[in-house]
């Protein structure tokens, strides 16, 4: 399904819709380039999962947890360059622990994704537009936000 904001709050907005038809042990998959929207998407999860949370890209400590009845873990595998890498992150682990994943830069992990993971590709259209493709089933269809 493709959708279209026009800006960062209406990512977030889409975003928090998603987030209401996500369960545990989903992984969303973020595509896109630098300023794509993909921090300003995994806010808008964490407005309905972890509302007292503080979003921040993971940059430099890589993963970011957001506690909730649901717990939301924030990936950024920007720096990611081989199966050493990816492993020393934890990310294995974190498949197992029940929560949901929102991994950025996951075009570097690729080989690594779960074979039903949710691909959300974001790409810019101008200063604040953005097309938004949820690829991964049917329950995001339709999303209103």
């Amino acid at each position: 399904m493709v959708y279209y904001t026009n800006s960062p709050a209406e990512t977030e907005k889409l975003a928090g819709a998603m987030a209401k038809k996500l369960t545990a042990g989903d992984v969303i998959a973020f595509f896109g380039g630098l300023g794509a929207g993909k921090t300003a998407f995994v806010r808008g999860l964490c407005a309905v999962l972890a509302p007292e949370a503080f979003v921040s890209s993971p940059t430099f400590a890589l993963i970011n947890e957001y506690p909730g009845p649901v717990p939301l873990y924030h990936f950024d595998m920007y720096r990611i360059t081989d199966e050493d890498d990816l492993f020393s992150t934890g990310y294995y682990d974190y498949l197992d622990q029940n929560g949901i994943l929102a991994v950025e830069w996951s075009e570097n992990i690729a080989y690594a994704l779960p074979e039903n993971h949710i691909k959300v590709t974001l790409t810019p259209l101008g200063e604040e537009k953005r097309e938004i493709r949820i690829e991964g089933g049917d329950r995001f269809e339709d999303l209103k936000f």
